[in-house]
C-alpha cells in the first residue's frame, strides 16, 4: 500500500473518473474516492446542467450533459459515476450508451439518503429485482439463526445442568429466610417482534405493588440485602437461562424491557422498536458498554437503543462470544450501574 501510494503520488497507476451530477450525492462520492491516494482514482470533473451549485466547487464543473461524450472520449476516462435522479432517465440512458460503446465502466450512486439516514444499507436481489433495505441484518440469514440457536441451547443447557442443581437450593433458602414471598419474580416483558413473554428472575425485592411499573433506583428501599448482592453480581438473571432454553430469549441480545416501559419509549424514540427485531438477551452490547440499569433521562435510553441497533446490524458469532466474555469480566470487576 505504501508503494502504491508513492507511485500514485507521482501521477502513475490511476483510474480516471468523472461524475455526472454536481449535487450532494456526487460530492460525497468524490470526497470518498479522493481522500486516499491508495484508492487509485483521479478525479477529472463534474458534469451538470445547473450553473449555480451549493454542494460543489463551481470550478470542478467542467461541462454540461452534452459535453460528456466528447470529454470522455478525448480524455479516455476509465469510469463514470452517475449521481442523477431517476427523473433524468433519458440522460441516464444516453450515458449508458456512451460508456458501453467506449469501454467505460459506468456506476450509479443511488441517493438512498432520501429515504433513510442509516449509515449502512443492504441491496439484495429477489430474482432480478434489486431491493434496498435500510440496514443489514445478519441474523435474518437462516444459517446465522441456526448458529445462534445452537449456541443458545448448548450454553443455557450447560448452565441449567451444571450450575442450577447446586446453586438453586442455596439461593432459594436465603431468599425465603430474608423475606416472605416467591423465589422467582415473573414479569411480562417485550420480546422479539414486540411479542410479550414471561421473564424470570430471582426475587431481589420485598413483595411490592410497584414492581411492574417502577424501575429499581440506586438505594431503592424495596431491594433486600441479599437482593442487592445478587443484582450487583447479576445472579438474579440466572433463571433467564430457562427463557433462553425455551426460545423466548437469547444469551446475547437487547435487554428485554417491561411492556409498559417499551410502549412509553416507542412513543418517545422513533427507532426504539428496531431493537425488537432480535430476541432479547441476558446480556447485550449496550450493557457491556455501560448502558444498563436505570434510565434516568431520555438520552440514556436513546444511547442504549443505538447500541442495540448497532448489534443487530453487525451481529456475528464472534461478537456474541466477545460480549459474553466482557460480561463475565464486568461482573468480576463490579459495575457502577448494577443495583
Amino acid at each position: 500500500m505504501k508503494l502504491l501510494k508513492y507511485i500514485r503520488s507521482k501521477g502513475y497507476n490511476f483510474k480516471t473518473f468523472i461524475i455526472v451530477g454536481a449535487n450532494e450525492t456526487g460530492e460525497k462520492i468524490r470526497k470518498v474516492l479522493a481522500k486516499d491516494l491508495t484508492y487509485g482514482y483521479k478525479f477529472l470533473g463534474f458534469f451538470d446542467e445547473k450553473q449555480s451549485q451549493t454542494f460543489v466547487d463551481p470550478k470542478l464543473i467542467v461541462g454540461s450533459f452534452e459535453n460528456v461524450k466528447k470529454f470522455a472520449i478525448d480524455k479516455k476516462i476509465d469510469e463514470m459515476y452517475v449521481a442523477l435522479h431517476i427523473d433524468n432517465i433519458e440522460v441516464i440512458n444516453e450515458l449508458i450508451e456512451i460508456c458501453e460503446q467506449n469501454m467505460i465502466r459506468i456506476k450509479f450512486i443511488p441517493d438512498f439518503q432520501l429515504y433513510t439516514k442509516a449509515s449502512k444499507v443492504e441491496v439484495t436481489f429477489y430474482e432480478n429485482i434489486p431491493v434496498l433495505m435500510f440496514r443489514t441484518e445478519p441474523m435474518e440469514y437462516a444459517s446465522n439463526r441456526v448458529l445462534k440457536k445452537v449456541f443458545d441451547i448448548c450454553f443455557s443447557g450447560l448452565v441449567i445442568l451444571f450450575v442450577f442443581p447446586w446453586l438453586f437450593p442455596i439461593i432459594m433458602i436465603i431468599i425465603k429466610l430474608e423475606s416472605p414471598g416467591p423465589i422467582f419474580f415473573k414479569q411480562e416483558r417485550a420480546g422479539r417482534d414486540n411479542r410479550s413473554f414471561m421473564c424470570l428472575k430471582f426475587r431481589s425485592m420485598h413483595v411490592n405493588v410497584l414492581a411492574d411499573n417502577k424501575q429499581a433506583e440506586k438505594g431503592d428501599r424495596r431491594i433486600t440485602k441479599f437482593g442487592a448482592f445478587i443484582r450487583k453480581t447479576s445472579i438474579d438473571e440466572l433463571p433467564q437461562f430457562f427463557n433462553v432454553f425455551w426460545g423466548d430469549m437469547s444469551v446475547v441480545g437487547p435487554r428485554p424491557h417491561m411492556v409498559n416501559l417499551a410502549k412509553e419509549y416507542s412513543d418517545l424514540i422513533s427507532n426504539y422498536l428496531v431493537r425488537q427485531y432480535a430476541k432479547p438477551g441476558i446480556t447485550g452490547w449496550a450493557q457491556v458498554n455501560g448502558y444498563r440499569g436505570e434510565t434516568k433521562v431520555l438520552s440514556d435510553m436513546e444511547n442504549r437503543v443505538e447500541y442495540d441497533i448497532w448489534y443487530i446490524e453487525n451481529w456475528s458469532f464472534l461478537l456474541d462470544i466477545k460480549i459474553v466474555i466482557k460480561t463475565v469480566i464486568n461482573i468480576l470487576k463490579g459495575e457502577e450501574n448494577a443495583y
